[in-house]
């Protein structure tokens, strides 16, 4: 998503925030959002849909929120991540993507991966993308960090030619430039 900038949600890591930054290519915006006002004390867990909502309030730029806490939508239990479907905001979550959380030891480097994956997999849903059926396109959705771990980084041929698309449709949609005024 051309624009798009990483934010901090929480107690975000900022040596896994940087990696990610510099893996993507996505800027990252300066300080932490607080994602109390997303916070549901019954669950124990962060909606993630009244968080995008609040980072899409608070930001003007598309965001992606990456952040430690246990997310939900009222219909699953747990989600990994959500974004607004080819919108300007979106979240995913570490806390169950870490080794740590299936009682075994830290793996920094999986965890670079899968977040990545995860980041990229929300980027393709801000850019329109739905999700895809080839088994390893990062746009394969994903129900357990065992399908995370089976997707590649990257967006499959079909998904790349989606995106090039929808950026062709955008530059075309986007109003001429004004006319320079003669000069006199």
């Amino acid at each position: 998503m051309p624009g798009a900038r990483l934010v901090a949600v929480g107690d975000f890591p900022e040596t896994l925030l940087a990696e990610l930054s510099r893996r993507s290519g996505l800027p990252r915006m300066p300080g932490r959002f607080d994602p109390a006002p997303a916070w549901d004390p019954a669950r124990g867990q962060c909606d993630s849909t009244r968080l995008i909502l609040a980072l899409r309030a608070r930001y003007a730029l598309p965001v992606v929120g990456a952040t430690t806490l246990d997310l939900f939508i009222p219909v699953f239990s747990f989600v990994f991540g959500e974004a607004e479907l080819g919108g300007r905001a979106a979240v995913f979550s570490i806390h169950r993507l870490r080794e740590e959380f299936y009682g075994l030891p830290p793996d920094p480097g999986r965890l670079v991966e899968r977040a990545l994956r995860e980041l990229l997999h929300e980027l393709g849903h801000m850019a329109g993308l739905v999700h895809c059926h080839e088994a390893a396109c990062v746009m394969r959705p994903s129900h357990s960090v065992e399908q995370v771990d089976a997707r590649m980084d990257d967006y499959c041929e079909s998904c790349w030619s989606l995106i090039g698309q929808r950026r062709a449709m955008a530059r075309v949609s986007e109003p001429p430039p004004p006319e320079s005024a003669p000069l006199r």
